[in-house]
């Protein structure tokens, strides 16, 4: 018996195939390009990223029994949608995360329902990001699109529906849209009503780990997939990856190391206190029933580090071709060996938490004519380090004491990365045998759903294996902790200016 688990990101693709341990069979990966129509708009093409999603099963089905396969769940990226016709075509790209186009929908709810009763119903705090903003925006700006519109999916519903079958979102991504009631586990009459859209055009929401309806047949054959293969429902990226990381438990936390730098906590109880309203941490439903998390992120964790990889490493870009190494593994070979007085302020496409401001941006300070690319290297590593403490200390103060911290992405990969966590973090980090959480959260999801594991904990239990800690250095932590109070009046200091040259492109 084997499970599929389909991992949908930003940047790329992933589908791997697991057994009933958690041992990956056969992985495949393919990257996407982010379509920039306008300065500030962000898109994507879900009809490659469709066409990419087949192409992947195919050829991870290549390297396996495709007729052991039982069932499959989708991990997704959030607040992307995509509009779609009575037959399920797409009308329209999908608009990501940091497409900067909602500021008007943005001041909409700002100003009537208000920051404080959006978060007491949705759990998200108030911010341009969300899918209704975009949904919104396409009924305003895009009438002919809006009247051809049957539907309104995110990429776990999407996916599912080219699948054949009928698409059902996951809790913990129908919260990503900031149309969802939290509490209630419902489509959140209040906002729809406000915001003017119909609960039937969107995909009826369910739980995490409940079997919808078989692949297509037709689809099947296309792919190679066997007949009969189950589809369940899946989840938030963050929230799959954290289960998938083993996250059972409100003492751990995930470090998701992707496109962006995330920290996940689980909660045993919905928190819609001050603290993270004030600091804009979305609470949203887990992938295990009655529980929530706590997400916070830098928008630019693995995107900043790319940016620098294809803006300043074309050398390190080459020797990898020509060696056939990691182009990421050259650059952390290279990197400066101490703490460097050069920092990032990631906000290269607006800041994440605690400040969510879509018009902050990115800022290198500190240099000077010692300044080379092995300091720049360790900069951007060290700035998205900053950046999870600057966070971390914000949900301890809830009283959630966070005791270890699981890595998982493809931050986690790099050894250098890890332990420059663990000394500005203070905090040991651990990996795990498998890397591969998102995936593997969605398809433990997929194997619950047809009680191949009896339970979550067995899940869990059964797949998730340590690999390796690390351990922070108290010299090194002594000495991030002067540079962290540097870090942390950046963004406050510099964000009258940000915001003036972020008018300068409006």
């Amino acid at each position: 018996m084997s499970l599929l688990g389909i991992d949908v990101g930003t940047t790329g693709c992933k589908a791997v195939i697991f057994d009933r341990s958690g041992e990956i069979i056969a992985a495949e990966y393919e990257e996407h390009p982010l379509i920039h129509p306008k300065q500030g708009w962000v898109e994507l093409d879900p009809n490659l990223i469709f066409f990419n999603i087949k192409n992947i099963i195919k050829k991870a089905l290549q390297k396996t029994d495709k007729d052991k396969i039982k069932a499959l769940a989708i991990s997704c990226q959030g607040e992307a949608v995509i509009p779609v016709d009575k037959e399920g075509n797409a009308l329209y790209n999908a608009i990501v995360t940091f497409d900067n186009r909602t500021e008007e929908q943005f001041e909409f709810w700002k100003k009537g329902l208000g920051k404080k009763a959006l978060f007491e119903i949705t759990g998200m705090p108030l911010n341009p990001m969300y899918s209704i903003n975009k949904i919104m925006w396409l009924k305003k700006h895009r009438r002919d699109i809006f009247k051809k519109t049957s539907g309104f999916l995110c990429f776990e519903d999407f996916i599912q529906m080219k699948f054949g079958v009928t698409p059902k979102i996951s809790y913990s991504l129908a919260a990503r849209t900031s149309a969802f009631d939290i509490v209630k586990k419902e489509w959140s009459k209040v906002i729809l009503a406000e915001a003017n859209i119909n609960s039937e055009m969107l995909a009826a929401p369910r739980p995490s780990a409940e079997p919808i309806g078989e692949i297509d047949s037709g689809v099947a054959d296309e792919i190679g997939l066997p007949h009969g293969v189950m589809v369940s429902t899946g989840g938030h990226d963050q929230a799959c990856g954290a289960f998938g990381a083993g996250i059972i438990n409100e003492s751990v936390a995930m470090n998701a190391a992707g496109t962006s730098d995330a920290i996940t906590v689980m909660l045993n109880k919905p928190y819609l206190n001050e603290i993270m309203l004030e600091n804009n941490y979305p609470c949203a439903p887990y992938v295990i029933p009655d529980k929530y998390t706590a997400l916070t992120f830098n928008l630019t964790g693995g995107l900043l580090l790319k940016w620098y990889r294809d803006t300043f490493c074309y050398e390190e870009g080459e020797l990898a071709k020509k060696s056939g190494t990691n182009i990421y593994k050259i650059i952390d070979n290279k990197i400066y060996d101490k703490p460097v007085d050069v920092f990032i302020l990631p906000h290269f496409v607006g800041s994440g938490t605690p400040t969510l401001d879509a018009n902050s941006k990115g800022i290198i300070i500190g240099l000077d004519i010692e300044t080379d690319k092995s300091r720049l290297s360790r900069a951007v590593l060290e700035s998205n380090a900053y950046d999870l403490k600057l966070n971390m200390e914000k949900i301890e103060s809830m009283g959630i004491r966070i005791k270890k911290i699981i890595a998982i992405g493809g931050g986690a990969k790099s050894p250098v990365w890890l332990q420059i966590k663990a000394n500005v973090l203070n905090k040991s980090i651990n990996i795990l045998q498998n890397n591969e959480a998102a995936s593997l959260g969605a398809a433990l999801l997929a194997g619950i759903s047809i009680g191949e594991y009896k339970n979550f904990e067995e899940a869990v239990e059964c797949t998730v294996k340590p690999k390796s800690e690390f351990i922070p250095d108290s010299y090194m932590a002594d000495e991030y902790e002067k540079r962290y109070d540097i870090y942390k009046t950046i963004y406050s200091t510099n964000k009258y200016l940000l915001h003036k040259i972020s008018k300068l492109g409006s």
